[in-house]
């Protein structure tokens, strides 16, 4: 993936170091959770739709302690790391691909922020942790990423690369285009009302919406950029195959229960990201008058 020297957007708050991160593991209930135990939080996570806090209260054997991160000084110079200066970029992209989508339609195009911290932080969702991964939070409207998430999917998941990380930040920036054009509020009304399986399928549908959406950005900013190289798309659709709920499931207890998916199957996840990818078009994302997933 080809991004050096390209823009970097300002949309990002840096707090990692900010106090609430520890370099070794979680402390929770007078106990240490190392790497592995977070590992299984995540499955839990993606997997079943549980708090990753609750499961590692569960795993340390008491409650989550307070989760408090201090605030970096906004005054500090930003950062120069090849890591943080990628997510920059990826959401500079994000912002040139659906800004002129938004134009299209006489609309503005709001992006969001993202912020980087390590270890936990507070939203206004809630506690997030780096057991959740990635994750947007619609009531604040920012994407938040503990960029450890990226080394435990190479390590746990067997998938990586710079291209599949840009595909998981802009799966989460799919969600703030939702969240924007009023069709996530949508799906969470419904939701309130439905039964629990009736949820867990919109839930699939919202999430193969915003994996569409990580396709129609791939597709835009290569017209652009031209920021792709061999492989990528390989490697990104890797990733989506290894994050479907069937597979997420097959490893953590080797059954499949499709009726508790809630992101979708691997051969989904990949199918509608390439739908997005191959027609560039918001308008073939529109998974919920789909009759097939």
């Amino acid at each position: 993936m080809k991004w050096e020297g390209d823009r970097e957007s300002s949309n990002v708050e840096d707090n990692r170091g900010g106090g609430g991160g520890g370099g070794g593991g979680f402390n929770i209930g007078g106990r240490g959770i190392g790497l592995g135990t977070v590992a299984i939080a995540l499955v839990a996570s993606l997997v079943f739709g549980v708090d990753p806090g609750t499961v590692l209260g569960m795993l340390g054997g008491g409650g989550p302690a307070p989760q408090v991160q201090q605030q970096r000084d906004p005054n500090a110079p930003q950062a120069t790391d090849r890591e943080s200066r990628f997510v920059r970029t990826v959401l500079a992209y994000t912002e040139d691909a659906w800004t002129p989508v938004f134009a299209a339609q006489g609309e503005t195009y709001r992006a969001p922020t993202l912020q980087l911290f390590e270890g936990r932080t507070q939203t206004a969702c809630g506690a997030g942790n780096a057991a959740t991964g990635p994750f947007y939070c619609p009531a604040d409207q920012k994407v938040y990423i503990d960029l450890s998430f990226f080394r435990l999917m190479e390590e746990r998941f067997k998938v990586g690369g710079e291209f599949a990380q840009a595909y998981v930040i802009a799966h989460e920036v799919g969600h703030h285009v939702q969240k924007l054009v009023g069709v996530s509020d949508q799906v969470h009304r419904a939701q309130a009302q439905a039964s629990e399986t009736e949820g867990n399928a919109l839930s699939v549908r919202l999430e193969l919406q915003a994996d569409c959406f990580a396709g129609v950005w791939a597709n835009k900013t290569q017209q652009k950029e031209a920021f792709l190289e061999q492989g990528d798309i390989e490697s990104a659709l890797a990733t989506a195959s290894a994050i479907g709920d069937d597979a997420l499931q097959r490893q953590a207890r080797g059954t499949v229960v499709p009726d508790s998916f809630t992101h979708g199957s691997s051969e989904q996840r990949v199918r509608w990201f390439k739908r997005g990818f191959d027609g560039g078009d918001v308008k073939q994302c529109n998974t919920f008058e789909a009759r097939q997933l």
